[in-house]
């Protein structure tokens, strides 16, 4: 059995492999993505009673508390997609494929009916 940094390793080797454009359709993050989803979510969803409103949190947040991470997975889910995150990877997942983070934001903004730019979350 491989150990965790041989797999790593392994996966760094396939990942150096592929184009840009490729890279652009692998699902999943870090926990500072997390941080994003939460405040982009945190905006998207103000005023709607529809879905879950999710909080505003930090990757130091996400990283400890189970709470923020299950608040951050309630809203995904609320929109449809699945949320997972482990060991700073996230998955997300629509209509049970794997897709990626800009994927469900635009996914999030066709639902909700709302475009966000950068400037209008990330403060």
């Amino acid at each position: 059995m491989a150990t965790r940094e041989e797999n790593l390793k392994k996966i760094n080797d396939e990942l150096e492999l592929m184009s840009d454009e490729e890279l652009e359709q692998v699902a999943g993050g870090t926990l500072g993505q997390t941080a994003d989803d939460s405040r982009f979510l945190n905006v998207l969803l103000n005023g709607t009673t529809k879905y879950h409103h999710c909080d505003r949190y930090g990757a130091t947040k996400i990283a400890f508390s189970t709470d923020a991470q299950r608040d951050v997975k309630e809203a995904w889910a609320s929109l449809g997609i699945e949320f997972g995150a482990d060991l700073g990877s996230n998955d997300y997942k629509l209509d049970g494929y794997y897709i990626t983070q800009q994927m469900a934001w635009e996914h999030a903004e066709k639902l909700v009916g709302r475009h966000l730019e950068r400037k209008d979350w990330d403060w």
